[in-house]
């Protein structure tokens, strides 16, 4: 079965961290780029990181930016999302998903979203 599983979120203060993991299961992540998005509330759905395949390039909404790193280990299948600093306004589920090797803003393009895991910034 072709899927995605986040795993990592939870409760957390402002100003603390999480990793948020994607593990892909029934293929290989090393042929696509892996894009992190995030439904907070009352809230669109927004795409806030992205890697591309192999040693493409990382990009990251503005909202994120300095705040939150994207990374990826083929080796274990991986694709992670570590993430400091959080605010209040971080409060979302998390998804990630897949495209064809390089990053692009087109969501829909995206495909085998995961069930997404739930990340939740409060004092």
């Amino acid at each position: 079965q072709v899927q995605l599983v986040e795993s990592g979120g939870g409760l957390v203060q402002p100003g603390g961290s999480l990793r948020l993991s994607c593990s892909a299961s029934g293929f290989t992540l090393d042929k696509h780029a892996v894009g992190w998005f995030r439904h907070g509330l009352g809230k669109e759905r927004e795409g806030i990181s992205c890697i591309d395949s192999s040693a493409g390039g990382t990009y990251y909404d503005d909202s994120v930016k300095g705040r939150f790193t994207i990374s990826r280990d083929d080796a274990k299948n991986t694709v992670y999302l570590q993430m400091n600093s959080l605010k209040p306004e971080d409060t979302a589920v998390y998804y990630c998903a897949t495209t064809a090797i390089r990053c692009h803003g087109t969501t829909h393009l995206y495909e085998n979203w995961g069930q997404g895991t739930q990340v939740t910034v409060s004092s």
